[in-house]
């Protein structure tokens, strides 16, 4: 069987998604072929699939919402790039259909695509003739809707491919999704922590991070991140930062991220993770009982329902953009409670299994 997940570089969040679903498909069917189609950069997609081996495709199949930085969006920018993008989308249809009917072997060989959540999957699985199942918290019609009339061919566009799946896995955190087609839902998507132990205790010693995990604090705001050098860390000095952004480094109770580690590796040690709202950030800091402090994020429709899921479901302190460039970040405040109570986890190994369903025709 090959598996090929078109996947969206808009953010790094889909990519650690469908690597942790997949690394669970790869513990199923350890003998299929896993292919990854995306303009994530290989290193990011080596890191976010660890022992897991895989093929990459460097293809753009959506373009998402073009950010102005990790908090702010470009609308115009995001309607050029939509534009262009649909002038180069059918050759690389063409191209990536016909590899992809060279790799099967034996030449019989079936093909499931994965979509998470470009629309074009859509037509890569009808030029396969393959079945084709999502895996999404929503989808770019609500993301686009709410972004003006201009927008608007784009979301029906979007929408009008979203409904010709077969399966729609329903990640949780989600945006409403009436794609009507079938679905299962899921639990909380997420990798678990790489080290353990000893391993973790030598790492938290060459950091030098306090052994008490409720004064260390992590930081990352995703793939395009934001300057911290100027960031108020000074303004707690009982605590110690820890963030992938190498301006960490200019302050003294700033530490850098090692390289070869994702954020996931380091919440063992840590109490709270300050962020933006971003789902894949959201369920790795949930599975792993962290309280959330969140950045406010205008211009980007799921924002106000990330915010309100974490409320209902997850330990969280809410910051206004100016709060957290102040540095205000409520670190001396306890954490507030969910609502609702927390969400339940093993989403990974469900998607997994909604997928290897799909695959073989049960």
């Amino acid at each position: 069987m090959l598996i090929v997940a078109c996947i969206s570089a808009h953010g790094y969040g889909h990519g650690s998604r469908t690597a942790s679903v997949l690394a669970a498909l790869a513990r199923r069917r350890p003998d299929w072929r896993l292919v990854l189609s995306t303009a994530l950069p290989r290193s990011f997609l080596d890191l976010a699939m660890g022992a897991v081996p895989f093929e990459h495709r460097f293809c753009q199949w959506d373009v998402g919402v073009v950010q102005a930085d990790a908090l702010g969006s470009d609308p115009d920018a995001t309607l050029k790039a939509l534009a262009d993008l649909e002038c180069s989308l059918p050759s690389q249809l063409e191209a990536e259909a016909q590899w992809l009917l060279e790799q099967r072997c034996p030449p019989a060989e079936p093909i499931l695509v994965l979509g998470d959540v470009p629309p074009a999957a859509a037509g890569l699985a009808q030029r396969l003739g393959a079945p084709l199942v999502w895996l999404a918290s929503f989808g770019w019609e609500a993301i686009y809707g709410p972004m003006g009339q201009a927008f608007a061919p784009w979301a029906q566009q979007a929408l009008d491919a979203y409904r010709s799946g077969q399966l729609l896995i329903r990640c949780p955190l989600a945006m409403p999704i009436a794609w009507g087609i079938p679905e299962v839902s899921v639990g909380l998507t997420a990798s678990t922590p790489r080290l353990q132990g000893a391993a973790l205790r030598q790492l938290r010693d060459q950091l030098q991070l306090p052994a008490d995990r409720e004064r260390c604090v992590l930081i990352s705001f995703g793939g395009m991140g934001l300057d911290l050098a100027a960031a108020p860390l000074p303004r707690w000095p009982e605590q110690v930062f820890i963030g992938p952004d190498a301006a960490m480094a200019a302050h003294a109770n700033g530490r850098v991220l090692p390289e070869g580690l994702r954020p996931l590796d380091l919440m063992p040690l840590c109490s709270r993770l300050i962020t933006k709202p971003g789902y894949s950030s959201f369920c790795e800091a949930m599975s792993q009982g962290l309280g959330i402090h969140l950045v406010a994020r205008e211009g980007f429709a799921e924002a106000a329902v990330l915010q309100r899921d974490l409320e209902n479901h997850g330990l969280h302190r809410l910051l206004s953009r100016e709060a957290f460039a102040r540095g205000d970040w409520q670190l001396d405040q306890p954490l507030l409670a969910p609502r609702l109570g927390p969400l339940p986890g093993g989403g990974s190994d469900q998607a997994a299994a909604a997928i290897e369903a799909a695959a073989c025709g049960v």
